[in-house]
């Protein structure tokens, strides 16, 4: 099995991730657990040997039992936070992600069976940009309102 592209630096950790942007009637699908008070991307990380398009079709499909093809690439988002869960708790997190937007069949029905690295169980959960939640990453809530066909770039620093 191919590991994912998480990696110690000095006291930190480097991830390579990917998103899904898969909306539905001008609602985002967004993924939580019962341990976090936020919402997050579907996605996860890239394994090592895969590509960012690779990674986002099978994570996809972990996370919504549906196998879905990409549109297009939408964001590249460079980001330092600190780790919230209990394997990275406090740690620096160097993470460079590619958000997708995803081609949504009409009859698209996720269902959710996935966990945190930490085996928490994931829910799905359908939100507006303008929905008084909060939810990673944070542009989603002004870039989704009116998507275009640019790729823009974003990043964020919370050191």
């Amino acid at each position: 099995m191919k590991k994912d592209m998480c990696v110690p630096c000095d006291d930190g950790i480097i991830n390579i991730r990917v998103g899904a942007i898969i909306m539905k009637d001008g609602k985002i699908l967004m993924v939580g657990n019962d341990r976090t008070d936020y919402l997050y991307s579907v996605g996860g990380r890239i394994k090592f040997g895969e590509t960012a398009a690779e990674a986002i079709v099978r994570e996809v499909f972990e996370e919504t039992g549906v196998k879905m093809e990409i549109d297009r690439l939408g964001f590249v988002h460079e980001n330092y936070f600190y780790g919230d869960a209990p394997t990275n708790l406090g740690r620096l997190i160097y993470e460079t992600s590619f958000y997708f937007y995803m081609k949504t069949p009409s009859d698209f029905e996720p269902i959710s069976d996935s966990f945190t690295e930490d085996n928490v169980r994931e829910h799905l959960r359908w939100v507006s940009p303008d929905d008084d939640i909060k939810m990673y990453p944070t542009f989603f809530k002004t870039e989704l309102k009116h998507p275009t066909n640019d790729v823009r770039y974003f990043t964020n620093d919370e050191r």
